[in-house]
């Protein structure tokens, strides 16, 4: 089924492998000659809108680099500007010049997901779908029926039906077709993108073209809360690999369009339990191989082969970025280590403050550099993974407490 809406006419999608470029009034998110990933074309003239943060949203004061779109508040959920918090405590024990922390999980439905989806949807009504759909593990879900609730397209969300029970009803209660599907996650996305055209519905998965463009936003936020002096690093947690695209592209933007001096070098990073991109970054691989058998409670992240991975392996060769792995055990340490700061995040999230430790034990980093984490989203996503962690708690009645708590001393 073909949709076409020519208020988007002159914008182009052009392959990340082979460089065939595709209108933009269509739905298309593969290239048909080599099936890898399309990109929204570079935008190399652009500025940052001026006007009271407190009456934007992130498409209003970046609307330069998203120049498909003129009306967005009726599907804005108020997205993005996230805070951007500096541990000076993390930094000096960890032992770096300094370190961010992106926190993600304030966004409307508590993870990065809300970003990527007000673009997708926006694309899908531009050019004339009237139902979308997605396949996730959790956060994407949540995000694509809340904005399918308030943009009132029909919505259907599919899951694996090994995702945790606690995630199921944060999905549900936003009222959309919600199917539990037998298999495993990276097959039920591809299955999904065959029916999607049969079907005429938007499929918004992890790395829909218009869902990447989306992230740039986290990039553009990154530059001005520091200033316009980047982070030499971006460790960015990775699943089907959008995520981490987007905000490549957008550092790259803003470079092209002279407001950063440099792009930050990129740090994909992944679950030991399933790790596909960093299994073929390490080997010097240009295709990503399927794992057998992922096994990791960062769910998020446990995706066997991903939709991206070819191209974040592209990227990081150009990007002179690198790929990290992480055990679950580091994960969960990593996880407590932030909720020390006052921050409670999903296992994902941790992921990469994890990987910043064991780059630094590991010597990669020298000490002086400035590393920035993007965390993903709130640990309350994931409450079973509080069951890995040693949690103290006392008990006793009303006449005790004085004893009790002097006995704390």
């Amino acid at each position: 089924m073909t949709r076409r809406c020519f208020k988007i006419k002159n914008i182009k999608v052009i392959c990340t492998k082979c460089g065939k470029s595709y209108l933009a009034d269509i739905l298309q998110d593969r290239c048909d000659d080599c099936n890898e990933p399309l990109e929204v074309e570079m935008v190399k003239k652009g500025g940052i809108r001026e006007g009271n943060l407190l009456k934007q949203n992130m498409l209003e004061r970046y609307a330069d680099f998203f120049p498909y779109f003129n009306t967005i508040n009726d599907v804005s959920l108020r997205e993005g500007f996230s805070p951007l918090l500096e541990s000076e405590k993390l930094a000096n024990e960890i032992g770096l010049g300094k370190l961010y922390l992106k926190n993600e999980s304030s966004n409307p439905t508590w993870s990065f997901k809300d970003r990527g989806t007000v673009t997708g949807v926006l694309h899908a009504i531009k050019i004339g779908y009237k139902k979308i759909a997605t396949v996730s593990s959790g956060n994407m879900a949540a995000s694509v029926a809340a904005y399918g609730a308030k943009s009132g397209l029909k919505t259907y969300v599919f899951v694996s039906s090994q995702i945790p029970i606690e995630k199921i009803n944060p999905i549900a209660i936003y009222n959309p077709t919600l199917v539990t599907v037998e298999g495993r996650y990276d097959l039920i996305q591809r299955q999904s993108l065959r029916l999607s055209n049969k079907y005429g519905i938007y499929m918004l998965n992890s790395d829909a073209t218009f869902r990447v463009e989306g992230y740039k936003s986290l990039a553009f936020e990154i530059c001005e809360q520091t200033n316009f002096d980047v982070p030499d690093y971006v460790l960015v947690p990775n699943s089907s690999g959008g995520h981490i695209r987007g905000i490549e592209k957008g550092f790259r933007e803003f470079k092209e369009c002279g407001l950063i001096k440099k792009v930050p070098k990129m740090v994909c990073v992944q679950a030991a339990g399933c790790s596909p991109v960093y299994n073929a970054f390490i080997a010097g691989a240009d295709k990503v191989e399927r794992i057998d058998k992922p096994n990791t409670l960062a769910h998020g992240i446990e995706n066997a082969l991903p939709l991206s991975g070819n191209q974040v392996l592209r990227m990081l060769k150009w990007n002179n970025g690198l790929c990290v792995s992480v055990t679950d055990e580091e994960i969960i340490n990593a996880q407590a280590t932030l909720a020390g700061t006052g921050l409670l995040l999903q296992p994902e999230s941790a992921a990469t403050l994890a990987a910043v430790k064991k780059l630094k034990k590991e010597k990669y980093f020298r000490g002086d550099e400035k590393v920035l984490c993007v965390l993903t989203g709130s640990g309350l996503k994931y409450t079973a993974a509080f069951e890995r962690h040693e949690l103290e708690q006392y008990t006793c009645k009303l006449d005790e407490m004085d004893s009790l708590l002097g006995s704390l001393q």
